[in-house]
């Protein structure tokens, strides 16, 4: 079974096609990103940058042509991320819309719902933001307390959501609450709300990180009342429709390329003639990066089948993140030169920034224990 979900999986070459176009896109727009600006990649927001994305037609690239999309496969859509990645592209603007938001809504919301959300999410001008993890609940996502309850024509809106990754600049929260009594089944009584986030009643408070950034958010809901086209999909079903949300999060290049930067400013700094110690080193992160990316094409190979990949998925997030927090320990291991946000050269920066930002990689999208937990159910253990 477990061979079975990662058997190889080739990137077909209709989607292959795309890579040369995107390189020379990438090559001739980031001519002037430092090495350190490359090191945020998909923390980096850049609101013109994902525009131009869009005008190229590389956002909501899976989503139907009538609402702007290009009903393109998982597999084009992964090299451009692939290559968006590796090469350090500000993507954070329009990052979960185009991931998570927009497929969503194209397969659970109703028709004037896509009218209105999917086009913007195209062009690169609206962004979204996941309105999930909630203080005291931990990675408990079944014991969420926010709630919307029945209010005339729509719904009244009141808790608190925490962990918001670009809340202070989205426009829109894909919100998981509660809209029912708390059942024997923990994960019934739950649905999901688009949420309007600059409506009245709605507090933003950024949490500044060890890097110095403000990605994280405190977001607060004070009666905040929401029209009825608010709900998307089914009423009671939410827990079902973010499980379905989550593959797409845990499954892609994002979760094992984070530190790329890093590796690249790191063998630059080595140079052409490494010692015994730094080619051995070298080599085994080349081949766990080998692996992962196979692990991870063999994922989206199940998602363009149809299928719901949910402890597949789970394994290349774990594994994923446990590479990117690996580099920069061998980074520090390989050459003498100590971290420094302000000052020294590149790779000192780029070191500095991914030192502190590690610890968040095994955070974002599911803590290890939750996923471990996944992949145990996936094998029969639990």
């Amino acid at each position: 079974m477990a061979i079975n979900q990662f058997t190889y999986s080739k990137i077909p070459v209709e989607a292959e096609r795309l890579r040369d176009e995107v390189r020379s896109f990438l090559t001739e727009t980031l001519i002037d990103y430092s090495p350190a600006l490359r090191a945020q990649s998909w923390m980096g927001f850049d609101g013109e940058f994902s525009r131009a994305l869009g005008r190229k037609g590389w956002v909501g690239m899976a989503l139907p042509r009538q609402y702007g999309g290009a009903e393109a496969g998982p597999f084009a859509r992964y090299v451009i991320i692939e290559e968006l990645l590796a090469a350090g592209a500000p993507v954070s603007a329009h990052w979960i819309a185009d991931r998570q938001s927009g497929p969503l809504i194209n397969k659970f919301g109703t028709e004037a719902q896509k009218d209105r959300y999917l086009p913007p999410i195209c062009r690169g001008e609206s962004y979204f933001c996941i309105g999930m993890s909630e203080p005291n609940s931990g990675s408990d996502l079944a014991s969420i307390k926010t709630a919307a309850t029945r209010d005339g024509d729509g719904w009244r809106l009141n808790g608190q959501k925490v962990w918001t990754t670009n809340a202070h600049h989205s426009h829109y929260m894909i919100a998981l609450v509660r809209t029912g009594e708390k059942q024997a089944a923990r994960h019934e009584g739950m649905s999901q709300f688009i949420v309007d986030l600059s409506l009245p009643g709605i507090t933003i408070r950024p949490i500044r990180d060890l890097a110095g950034g403000e990605h994280f958010n405190e977001v607060f809901f004070d009666n905040v009342l929401l029209d009825d086209g608010a709900l998307i999909g089914t009423e009671g079903k939410g827990w079902d429709q973010v499980t379905a949300e989550l593959a797409f999060e845990r499954s892609g290049p994002e979760r094992f390329l984070s530190s790329m930067a890093l590796l690249k400013t790191l063998i630059d700094g080595i140079g052409k003639t490494p010692d015994a110690l730094q080619s051995r080193e070298i080599g085994r992160l080349g081949a766990k990066l080998a692996t992962l990316r196979n692990m991870s094409l063999a994922v989206t190979a199940q998602l363009a089948s149809g299928a719901n990949p949910a402890w597949a998925a789970s394994c290349v997030k774990d594994l994923g993140n446990l590479f990117e927090q690996e580099i920069p320990e061998v980074a520090q291991l390989l050459i003498d030169i100590e971290p420094r946000q302000q000052s020294g050269g590149d790779h000192a920066q780029v070191l500095a920034y991914l030192t502190q930002m590690a610890p968040s990689f095994s955070l974002r999208g599911g803590t290890r224990e939750i996923l471990r937990g996944i992949i145990a159910r996936g094998l029969g253990l639990r």
